[in-house]
């Protein structure tokens, strides 16, 4: 279990968010879809945590159980020192305020009918802060802040660029001034050239304004530019955390190694060792017995091995690794 400490924001105690998957005349729950599995981590105060994972991993539903769209399964979210994995809607109302959300996709999550100025005051409507001369006032502050001029107040989304179109989901996560903002993907749908451009907006907007965020993507080479620690994702849990540098440099788990040996290198003659993975990732709804990654694992085990579970500990101080002969060398040597 990973243990917190003052500089801990937000912290998640084996978290679990399952799905009903509803079948018969009746459309009653006949299997359950296990999109988070017990997930452990934490996020600490002014540090980015960079979350990774093929698609289908649970990343994505984990950031919504975090800032409390989905009512989590079982498990314990604490966010600063406070539980709020069963909260009502009244009582969380409040700590919202400290912990927004940066959506994938910017052209689906901003609503096409209303202006910039409606989308950035809603907010402040929600929480009653501000008559309408200051929530304006307030607008032209956060549009400057991410780098759109004022005459951006009274157009539409679709008037904007991709990546104008993000800064605006981001002047929008800034509104209420958050501790802690969960970024789902928020340059995967952006070109190449807008990405570096918003990660850099996002780095000095965390100096800014002293921000914590959790970073979830699929691609490991933006995360190791922005993130301070990752955590690596597989089928609905947490297999390896470390420091980035950690993580790329000396990576234990088999399946970091083959995200790690996927990055793609700009030199075209360079040779690389790339880890090829056998089969599909396993669906969450029938997920296999024990170690959930031994079954397309490179490293040989016998089917009893596959059905042993891994053990998810510390094995240097600060990086821990789910520890199973399917997923580690030597494992023995980190029991």
């Amino acid at each position: 279990m990973i243990q917190a400490n003052n500089d801990t924001l937000l912290k998640v105690s084996d978290l679990k968010m399952h799905f009903p998957v509803k079948g018969g005349v009746m459309l009653r729950a006949k299997n359950w879809c296990k999109a988070v599995d017990g997930v452990n981590l934490e996020v600490k105060r002014g540090e980015t945590l960079g979350l990774v994972g093929e698609s289908g991993c649970g990343k994505s539903t984990l950031g919504k159980c975090i800032v409390r769209l989905y009512k989590p399964t079982d498990g314990k979210i604490e966010f600063n020192g406070n539980d709020i994995t069963q909260m009502g809607r009244k009582k969380i109302k409040p700590i919202r305020r400290d912990m927004q959300m940066i959506f994938q996709d910017p052209a689906e999550s901003l609503n096409s009918r209303h202006s910039i100025r409606t989308i950035l005051e809603e907010p402040f409507i929600i929480h009653g802060l501000y008559n309408a001369k200051e929530r304006k006032k307030k607008v032209l502050e956060l549009l400057d802040i991410v780098g759109l001029p004022s005459s951006s107040i009274d157009r539409f989304p679709f008037e904007f660029s991709g990546g104008q179109r993000q800064r605006i989901g981001i002047a929008r996560s800034l509104s209420l001034n958050p501790q802690l903002i969960v970024c789902d993907e928020p340059v995967s749908a952006l070109d190449v050239s807008v990405q570096s451009q918003i990660l850099n907006l996002m780095l000095d907007l965390q100096k800014q304004f002293n921000l914590s965020y959790l970073f979830i993507a699929h691609d490991l080479a933006v995360v190791r530019h922005i993130s301070d620690r990752i955590a690596i994702m597989y089928l609905g849990r947490i297999v390896e955390l470390a420091d980035a540098h950690e993580i790329f440099n000396h990576p234990i788990h088999a399946y970091t190694k083959a995200l790690i040996s996927a990055i793609p290198h700009p030199d075209p003659h360079r040779e690389t060792n790339r880890i090829l993975l056998e089969g599909d990732v396993p669906s969450p709804i029938n997920p296999p017995e024990g170690c959930h990654f031994a079954y397309r694992s490179p490293m040989k085990t016998t089917d009893e091995e596959k059905r042993m579970p891994g053990v998810f500990k510390e094995v240097k101080p600060g990086h821990w690794v789910e520890v199973h002969p399917g997923t580690v060398e030597n494992y023995k040597d980190y029991l």
